[in-house]
């Protein structure tokens, strides 16, 4: 059993740092072709970057590997894979409830990490990526990547999902982290600047937490920005 989910936690920390590596390396090549010499001089920050993302990516599969044992082995969680098992209108909800969950812990958590003697003990590696790039999506110090790599494995055995839904959080997580880092718009000015895009994180809402630090908290919506009025709005360098 022991080999077992030592197996699945390498599997799962070779799964994550693959997965960083193949979106963060898409966007930094996007970003190379769109802005042209745009991080030019930043070599030596991205090899950091991805340095600490590796590290991370350890951490991560930790929890997630032993999960995904217990899920197969064990029926720990409440993942599952029949399509009929639940309405079909719960997909969608299911998504947007694991969405919100992590948003949640997201906001707080990066909040209190934001105080000046936890700020420099968990999160100053992070806001090291001045500015930050495609690389920076998962470079934390490792007490910060504690805080985050147990949330999605937590939520699974208390909010029912299906696998592939799961999987659709896990690449919306993924995407999101990078497009929000890599310090350029990648989305329509129309829906950044509409009335759904008041609602959503992108580059220009989180680049603005990196110029201000005191601000924009959020991962995928503004909700809790809005509600507790720490939302600043937009970056006007992008």
């Amino acid at each position: 059993m022991l080999a077992a989910i030592l197996l699945s936690t390498l599997a799962m920390t070779l799964i994550v740092a693959l997965r960083y590596l193949a979106t963060s390396g898409f966007f930094a090549w996007l970003t190379a072709r769109r802005r042209p010499g745009y991080h030019a001089r930043l070599g030596p920050q991205m090899r950091r970057e991805i340095l600490w993302s590796l590290a991370s990516a350890a951490i991560y599969g930790i929890p997630a590997g032993i999960v995904g044992w217990g899920w197969q082995e064990r029926g720990w969680t409440q993942i599952y894979t029949g399509w009929q098992d639940f309405p079909l209108w719960y997909l969608p909800l299911s998504v947007l409830l694991y969405l919100f969950a992590h948003d949640t812990w997201f906001y707080w958590s990066h909040r209190w990490m934001h105080r000046p003697r936890l700020f420099r003990s968990m999160h100053a590696v992070h806001h090291a990526s001045r500015p930050p790039t495609a690389w920076a999506a998962m470079s934390f110090h490792p007490y910060e990547a504690l805080t985050g790599a147990f949330v999605i494995p937590l939520l699974v055995f208390v909010i029912p999902i299906h696998a592939a839904m799961l999987g659709l959080v896990l690449a919306i997580m993924t995407v999101m982290g990078v497009t929000n880092h890599m310090g350029w718009e990648m989305f329509p000015r129309r829906l950044v600047h509409s009335r759904l895009g008041g609602w959503l994180i992108t580059a220009s809402h989180h680049q603005r937490h990196h110029e201000e630090y005191r601000c924009n908290y959020g991962l995928y919506f503004r909700f809790w920005d809005r509600v507790c009025g720490t939302d600043k709005g937009l970056s006007s360098a992008i």
